[in-house]
């Protein structure tokens, strides 16, 4: 019989993949052919996804309350409704107005069922232990677009962008909406020292010293994301510039995701042994080495396979700090409060980044770019040294009263 912890991973990674899948990555396959069916431009297509992080930056904190109200696994089976609902409305929108609604509900079913509330599941049932599980899922979720883009390409060539995602809604309504119902019934098993753990910060800090260590997480995530999100979209591109042939981009491109899953499942063996901090440093330290490799190579295959596994590496360990510092600082039953108000500048970046970096590199070259985005990470990676600083300063609070 499986454990009650490998169900909550396989239920959670199940419905992330499918959310995350079918919303976020499907443009990837039908935003270019959406486009020319309803007479738009790529760029207008694409820009749904822009809409998407908004409103989900917009609800971000209002989501924190919700969950605070009625439990993470209610917001998430919202969140399966929601997304059902936007995907129904993209498959019959027929010009932009629509188009951009049905963009705007999915936004709202980002908010409730993207990230935030499944790691706030995994922390109401585990506590202040949920460092692993938190990893594990975070190992799955990282396949979303591997496994959703096959599928969403075969269910195309068969019905149509449209039929592909009705077919996506129906999954949200026959597959994640169940999974999320059940967790509702999932209990596992914690003393009641533990419990009473939850409720107690991890570390002694004053309120001032509290706000200043949100602060800096909020600024690292948001910098980071910046990075990271802003050049994602532009990796293929930059490797060329930088002396790839189009061959050799595409498998260092495809070769950058496999090093950011590699990343999260190498964190689960040492992750016991270090702190969401140092996994913070590592990570931002690895994104800035690798714009700066690029900056002083000269663009041999080598050098551009070591820009790679940086920022592959790099953007694994850092996506997984972001997800987890919240519980190096707050109480365990704060994390939901505090992840969401933390998604608030994070999606905002994760909007603005990709236009922002393909802006400069297009108007200003890329070394230009590249400059921007090294900056991008040293800041975040100087945010971090701050907590770092705090947590150093601040004692272990094992005994305290928990905290408001």
């Amino acid at each position: 019989m499986l454990s009650p912890r490998i169900i909550l991973v396989v239920t959670l990674a199940l419905s992330q993949i499918i959310s995350w899948g079918t919303t976020f990555e499907m443009p990837a396959v039908f935003g270019r052919q959406i486009a020319a069916d309803l007479g738009m431009a790529n760029e207008t297509a694409f820009a749904g996804l822009t809409v998407m992080m908004l409103v989900m930056a917009a609800l971000g904190p209002s989501t924190g309350r919700l969950m605070a109200r009625i439990g993470a696994a209610r917001v998430l089976a919202l969140g399966s409704v929601t997304m059902a609902t936007g995907l129904g409305l993209l498959s019959v929108a027929h010009g932009v107005v629509t188009y951009g609604l049905a963009w705007l509900v999915l936004g709202a079913g980002g908010s409730f069922a993207l990230s935030v509330p499944a790691l706030a599941a995994v922390v109401e049932r585990e506590g202040r232990q949920a460092r692993r599980t938190i990893g594990m899922l975070m190992v799955f979720t990282g396949l979303s677009s591997a496994v959703c883009w096959p599928l969403l390409a075969l269910a195309g060539e068969e019905f149509g962008w449209r039929g592909a995602l009705q077919m996506a809604a129906l999954a949200h309504i026959l597959l994640c909406l169940p999974l999320h119902l059940s967790l509702l019934r999932l209990q596992i098993a914690r003393s009641a020292e533990d419990r009473a753990r939850d409720a107690v910060a991890p570390l002694v800090m004053s309120r001032r010293t509290a706000l200043l260590a949100f602060l800096l997480i909020a600024l690292a995530s948001a910098l980071a994301s910046l990075m990271t999100f802003g050049l994602s979209p532009q990796l293929l591109h930059i490797l060329e510039l930088s002396g790839a042939t189009p061959a050799l981009a595409l498998q260092l491109g495809s070769l950058r995701a496999v090093f950011g899953i590699a990343a999260r499942a190498v964190d689960l063996v040492a992750g016991k042994y270090t702190s969401p901090v140092a996994t913070g440093l590592a990570g931002t330290a690895m994104l800035t080495a690798s714009t700066v490799l690029l900056i002083f190579t000269s663009g041999t295959p080598a050098s551009l396979l070591l820009f790679t596994a940086l920022y592959g590496f790099g953007s694994g360990v850092t996506t997984l700090a972001r997800a987890l510092l919240p519980l190096a600082f707050f109480s365990a039953s704060r994390f939901a409060e505090q992840s969401a108000r933390l998604a608030l500048p994070q999606n905002l970046a994760n909007a603005i980044a990709p236009v922002l970096i393909t802006a400069v590199i297009d108007r200003a070259g890329i070394q230009t770019g590249l400059l921007v985005t090294t900056t991008l990470a040293a800041s975040a990676f100087l945010a971090i040294i701050g907590l770092a600083v705090i947590a150093r300063r601040s004692a272990p609070n094992s005994h305290a009263e928990p905290s408001p």
